[in-house]
């Protein structure tokens, strides 16, 4: 089988990667078990790459999978500018990696395991 199935089902397997890659680029980081954070990094660079492509289809394919939730809140002058995770992914993530084929996301393993089952725990960040 080409993918891991988490302990779930397919609904609730979906509704989590969707979930974690939203917060992976709304954070830029975030702290998870070893094989979600190989699911999730799947998912993220393929959103990545999208966001690389910046056309319309590729922004409505992106917008089908991030979350709409809110990224980063500036203040500008007088106006209050509100980011989306999907414009945090277009036109700040994105730009960053135009000149990289690939590789956008790192896993770093964690000294300790989680407490309660002892699973092993990495950081999943982007380069």
């Amino acid at each position: 089988m080409a993918y891991r199935k988490l302990g779930r089902d397919s609904a609730q397997r979906k509704a989590m990667l969707r979930e974690m890659t939203t917060q992976l680029i709304m954070n830029e980081r975030i702290v998870t078990t070893e094989t979600r954070a190989k699911e999730v990094r799947k998912t993220a660079e393929k959103m990545i790459t999208l966001g690389k492509r910046g056309d319309l289809a590729a922004k409505r394919r992106a917008a089908r999978y991030v979350r709409n939730e809110v990224a980063d809140i500036q203040e500008e002058k007088d106006a209050v500018v509100v980011k989306s995770a999907l414009q945090k992914l277009f036109s700040d993530i994105a730009p960053r990696y135009k000149d990289r084929n690939g590789g956008y996301t790192r896993i770093m393993k964690l000294a300790k395991p989680r407490r309660g089952d002892a699973a092993p725990m990495v950081i999943l960040e982007l380069v």
